[in-house]
């Protein structure tokens, strides 16, 4: 019995990018808030144990929280721009293969399709046309499935990590800097506990998850930092 045929789906390509970049940016943004909870959380607590003075605190958690944020953006546009020029050379390196052997890549794309379950001489028609009309995108799905053209933002992704991580981290500050003095540690555990539930909330929804062990994993990573953090306080 042969196998479901999987032929490269070159139609809507363009709303496919549009959705693959949105998600990528959208999860960039998730683990950049996450990020900025954890950081901020980390130097509220230890600066909060050494000094009761509240602006103190407050510049401690707002440099924290501005320096996390610019340091997420800067990793995540290196990171994407990385792999973006990656796949530009592979696609210089397939239009190169495509002009100078041209046999080769019809016999992977051949090759492609018996491993699919479809008989050699089928196989060797689908491959021909797919590469009279779509050569190098073709090539790609086949080879290294990757979309032709379909290259994520490297500045969308760093804007998303700075904006998610300056969000990530205004709630505990805000906390902790602007309750009263009696309820400024229950109140920031409060917003730790709620920021990091509702990243790990989103982490699974975006990831297609299991939202209540993404939530439950979040608020004991919250909870191991602010202990540790408020144990480094009290040491020094």
């Amino acid at each position: 019995m042969m196998k479901s045929l999987s032929l490269p789906n070159f139609t809507k390509k363009k709303s496919k990018a549009s959705v693959n970049e949105k998600l990528n940016v959208l999860r960039a943004g998730v683990l950049g808030s996450n990020d900025g909870i954890l950081t901020v959380v980390g130097v509220l607590f230890s600066v909060a144990v050494a000094t009761p003075n509240r602006f103190t605190i407050f510049i401690a958690g707002l440099a924290d929280l501005v320096a996390c944020a610019f340091s997420m953006a800067s990793g995540e546009y290196a990171s994407v721009s990385t792999q973006k020029d990656t796949e530009v050379e592979t696609v210089k390196a397939e239009q190169a293969l495509l002009k100078n052997d041209f046999a080769s890549e019809l016999k992977v794309v051949q090759d492609y399709y018996v491993s699919q379950g479809v008989s050699v001489q089928t196989a060797q028609e689908i491959a021909q046309d797919l590469l009279a009309k779509k050569p190098l995108a073709t090539v790609l799905e086949v080879k290294y499935d990757l979309k032709l053209d379909d290259y994520q933002s490297p500045w969308s992704a760093a804007f998303s990590s700075l904006i998610s991580a300056s969000l990530g981290g205004i709630l505990p500050l805000a906390a902790m800097s602007l309750s009263p003095a009696a309820y400024m540690w229950p109140a920031t555990i409060l917003a730790v506990c709620i920021s990091v539930s509702l990243t790990g909330f989103l982490s699974a929804k975006l990831g297609d998850g299991l939202v209540k062990i993404a939530i439950i994993r979040n608020l004991l990573v919250g909870i191991i930092t602010m202990i540790i953090h408020y144990s480094l306080g009290i040491l020094l």
